[in-house]
């Protein structure tokens, strides 16, 4: 009985965040898992990126929010992260048992596998991605790299840390859609030379006056300046 009532507690959570973890293969066969979370009667996505040393985890907070604002949010392990919220980076977990390497650009093959996946298997109308830290630079990369695949991209707290010169920004100067980028206050000579890069007029940027914080984590409600992210937020996502 006791194991019946876990059971459906777990279901009960699930069923209020609209939220299923899933599993899928990146380009090089590695099985990468991310958690789904469902908006009602939406075809709009936002493909949601962690940063370094994380996982999924980041956006257990900020998905919900999404899915309420009618996005469905696909949160995804990439193999180069660790654990953040109580919730285990199980890509790179994998990755390691396979002897697979997982420096921040080895994980740019999940962010085309995970975007190529939605747009398989869900189809969507309006696709968005998201990235935080280092993913979120890898995330103007493939806006880069891949013009007319998407509708926006967020991006907080980019930078080049690849270790190879103009590693994001030549491939921002190819950007067509709409980008959002953000950071803590310091941070902005990290992106500036990014973002000069990028010549489409669709693009925008927000710094708080507050110190602010570094990546997604900027959103969380355990920060007073939450809330005057999720105003740049959401005007931008307005604008799609």
């Amino acid at each position: 009985m006791k194991n019946i009532f876990l059971v459906l507690i777990s279901f009960l959570a699930i069923s209020i965040y609209g939220q299923k973890t899933i599993d899928f293969q990146s380009k090089d066969g590695l099985m990468i898992t991310a958690d789904l979370y469902e908006a009602t009667d939406s075809d709009s996505f936002i493909v949601l990126f962690h940063q370094a040393g994380w996982s999924r985890g980041e956006y257990m907070e900020i998905a919900p929010k999404l899915t309420k604002m009618g996005y469905n949010c696909l949160a995804v392990d990439q193999r180069s992260g660790m654990i953040v919220n109580e919730r285990l980076n199980h890509t790179a977990r994998e990755a390691k048992k396979e002897g697979k390497k997982t420096e921040f650009i080895d994980a740019y093959q999940d962010v085309e596998a995970a975007i190529a996946f939605v747009k398989k298997t869900y189809q969507p109308k309006k696709l968005i991605i998201w990235g935080s830290s280092y993913s979120s630079s890898l995330v103007l990369k493939y806006a880069g790299d891949h013009p007319n695949d998407i509708n926006g991209v967020l991006s907080f707290s980019p930078g080049e840390y690849f270790g190879k010169k103009n590693y994001i920004s030549s491939s921002a100067t190819n950007i067509k859609s709409p980008v959002f980028i953000t950071s803590a206050k310091k941070e902005k000579k990290n992106w500036s030379g990014i973002y000069e890069a990028i010549v489409s007029d669709k693009k925008q940027f927000f710094l708080p006056e507050t110190d602010g914080n570094h990546g997604s984590r900027a959103l969380w409600e355990r920060f007073s300046d939450n809330e005057s992210y999720w105003k740049a937020v959401k005007g931008f996502l307005e604008t799609i």
